[in-house]
């Protein structure tokens, strides 16, 4: 397959009022052969931008991309050796599903026998042989999707471009779709970019995600370095669901141990020796600290272990979830969720005491939004 390299990428676009927008702000980006890299962030963050102009649908402002080692900035989109599956489908609706799959092998002279080949080959990938001869108006929405990858499957790219493929399925569809895709990722041991908006997609199906927000990139690294050890406070607010808990405040050093006092709260949590470390330099000055929904839980009676480390909470919404419970807790101004087994029985307008998991918890520089542990 291939590796693409992005260098110093920028796009910008003028708006009406003659001021520059700038999508994509010279990001630098390394995907690897045979690598299933994710690039996600919220609406207008730049992954579609980005993707485009690996496609070449869109113009580069400024910077390089390269596939294989050749620069393909001015090279015309037919000739990058790419396919690209859209979030629309695209599909001929007057053709039938071979039509559809063979339509770009007939444009670049393939022979009938070459062109029945692939067709066939790629359905039998997806599964989808007994469609060949159905127009897309008698296919469901996955069937579609399944086609319109098939079309770039029979290509046999360098490179796959995914731009939002399951925005258009349901719940349930988009769930088994991911699971092909990330299948056919491993089948056809193949390079591919896949752009998304959803988090849940993107932990899922990535061997690396590269997180992004307003134009700029925030981390790329695998799933679980992600969740466990966010760079910033985007990526720690991003990625994970349920998010982060996400608590401002202030250090403070009592009785020669470092605690942390949630602001407009009554939490104060004494910083184990990890954080404590972390947070030294940062002594009455505000941060943030982070913790994970699960790492918080209900604190049957009073441990002498535990001292320092709790806090009483009001329970305002329980969020039965099937395999897990969701707990929505306030204390003073402060917001948070829990995460706890469905066998669990809470109801709302309880007072529980919960006990932090200070070892898994995160400190953050409240003005630069940094993880105080890569400093």
């Amino acid at each position: 397959m291939a590796t693409v390299e992005i260098r110093s990428l920028t796009k910008i676009y003028p708006d009406r009022k003659n001021k520059d927008v700038t999508a994509v702000n010279g990001i630098d980006l390394s995907i690897q052969d045979r690598e299933f890299m994710v690039l996600v962030g919220p609406s207008g963050c730049g992954k579609s931008t980005t993707l485009r102009m690996i496609a070449g649908l869109e113009d580069i402002t400024s910077g390089e991309i390269s596939i294989d080692g050749n620069l393909i900035n001015d090279v015309p989109p037919k000739d990058r050796d790419i396919a690209m599956v859209f979030q629309n489908y695209a599909l001929y609706p007057h053709m039938s599903v071979f039509e559809n799959m063979a339509f770009g092998l007939k444009l670049r002279k393939f022979s009938k026998q070459q062109i029945k080949r692939r067709v066939d080959e790629a359905a039998r990938i997806l599964g989808i042989e007994d469609l060949l001869h159905r127009k897309p108006k008698e296919l469901s929405g996955g069937q579609r999707q399944r086609v319109a990858v098939g079309r770039a499957i029979v290509r046999k790219p360098k490179v796959f471009l995914f731009d939002e493929p399951l925005s258009n399925l349901d719940a349930k569809m988009r769930v088994s779709t991911r699971a092909e895709i990330s299948k056919l990722h491993d089948r056809l041991d193949s390079t591919m970019i896949y752009v998304t908006h959803d988090q849940v997609e993107a932990m899922t199906m990535g061997d690396r995600i590269c997180v992004m927000n307003h134009g700029d990139i925030m981390q790329v690294d695998d799933p679980l370095t992600l969740y466990n050890q966010p760079a910033n406070l985007f990526v720690a607010g991003f990625i994970g669901s349920p998010p982060m808990n996400l608590l401002r405040g202030r250090l403070e050093s009592v009785d020669a141990h470092l605690f942390f006092h949630a602001e407009q709260s009554d939490i104060a949590l004494k910083l184990d020796a990890r954080l404590a470390e972390q947070g030294r330099s940062h002594l009455d000055e505000q941060v943030v600290l982070g913790i994970r929904p699960e790492n918080m839980r209900e604190v049957a009676s009073q441990a002498s272990d535990l001292a320092g480390l709790t806090a009483k909470l009001q329970l305002e919404v329980v969020e039965p979830m099937g395999n897990e419970t969701f707990l929505y807790l306030r204390n003073g101004q402060q917001n948070l969720i829990g995460r706890v087994g469905s066998d669990a029985k809470f109801s709302a307008g309880q007072t529980l005491e919960l006990a932090f998991e200070i070892s898994k918890a995160h400190l953050f520089d409240a003005s630069s939004g940094r993880n105080l542990a890569a400093t």
